[in-house]
């Protein structure tokens, strides 16, 4: 048995570890998984003076209890949900103190859904095929496969010398939002939908239906026809748009399948991904379309953005 570890009183929704992904794997059938919402993620590591890629909670939702059986220091980014230590309400997006005997709850959350509890040092979990990213699809990652349950005990790093008290600038905390504009970057197959059809995509508004989850977001809205209903399968990237044939897209998430056959219009913007896997159903979604060279730009500016950030000190 671990030295330090949290035990799981009540596991809440589909809490699982997750590193930054599983990647190189796709030969096997094997998906990338890693966090929906990259940003918080790397956020919640940083808060605890962990490198980017170390094992963190994703909670979907909230209504997670673990009780601490050592000192350490941890922090919850991510959806807008209440979180209190031994009944005391803490700010999320900083870092907090806990002791042996304390009790950590996260409820659940009013806006947004995916919610990381990072603590200093991270989990203890044996990766699996050079990851611990739980696909619970594919029963691979974390412990055996499967999503984090009550009474599981959850092993920590000991805390080696005390990790300071950060915060994130109320400015660079991601404000979520039940309407979003998403960035499309087109590619090859969208010559397969005429200028009809594409206009359609990027001119209308589209609803998150309840099919969403980390394999992807079926959304309700005008259908887009292509001159195809089917192709070879082929490789699919985290973000593609796939259109089936009754024309309803599907944005396609962490978890999605190695390999489909039906064709893209283009692919959401990484960075905006992130801001979708915090949407649920209902949300309102619109598309605009950029080019490749933008994309790139984006991507570096935050990039840079992340890495010039300064975490702000709290007092002890």
């Amino acid at each position: 048995m671990a030295q330090n570890y949290f035990t799981v009183a009540t596991p809440g929704i589909l809490c699982t570890y997750q590193d930054l992904g599983r990647f190189g794997q796709g030969h096997l059938g094997l998906t990338t998984g890693g966090p929906a919402d990259k940003s918080a993620f790397i956020w919640a590591n940083k808060l605890v003076k962990n490198p980017i890629n170390t094992t963190a909670l994703e909670l979907s939702f909230g209504g997670l209890k673990l009780i601490a059986n050592a000192s350490t220091t941890l922090t919850v980014t991510g959806a807008q949900a209440p979180l209190t230590i031994n009944g005391c309400p803490k700010e999320l997006w900083h870092s907090h103190r806990v002791n042996a005997g304390d009790t950590i709850e996260i409820g659940f959350a009013t806006l947004g859904c995916r919610i990381y509890l990072a603590v200093a040092g991270g989990f203890l979990v044996a990766p699996q095929f050079g990851s611990v990213s739980t696909v619970l699809r594919e029963s691979v990652g974390g412990v055996d496969g499967r999503a984090i349950a009550a009474k599981q005990l959850l092993a920590i790093a000991p805390e080696k010398r005390k990790t300071p008290l950060l915060r994130l600038s109320e400015k660079d905390i991601p404000t979520y939002s039940e309407s979003l504009t998403l960035k499309v970057i087109t590619g090859y197959q969208a010559s397969l939908f005429d200028n009809y059809e594409t206009t359609k995509f990027f001119a209308n508004e589209y609803q998150v239906s309840s099919q969403c989850d980390r394999m992807g977001y079926r959304l309700n809205g005008a259908a887009i026809n292509s001159s195809i209903s089917k192709m070879y399968s082929e490789g699919i990237c985290k973000g593609a748009i796939q259109i089936p044939p009754d024309g309803q897209p599907i944005v396609l998430a962490n978890d999605r399948q190695t390999i489909g056959g039906y064709p893209k219009i283009g692919s959401v913007l990484s960075l905006d991904l992130n801001f979708l896997m915090q949407s649920n159903q209902g949300s309102k979604l619109s598309f605009e379309p950029i080019s490749i060279h933008l994309a790139h730009n984006l991507l570096h500016l935050a990039h840079v953005k992340t890495n010039q950030t300064a975490l702000v000190k709290v007092a002890d």
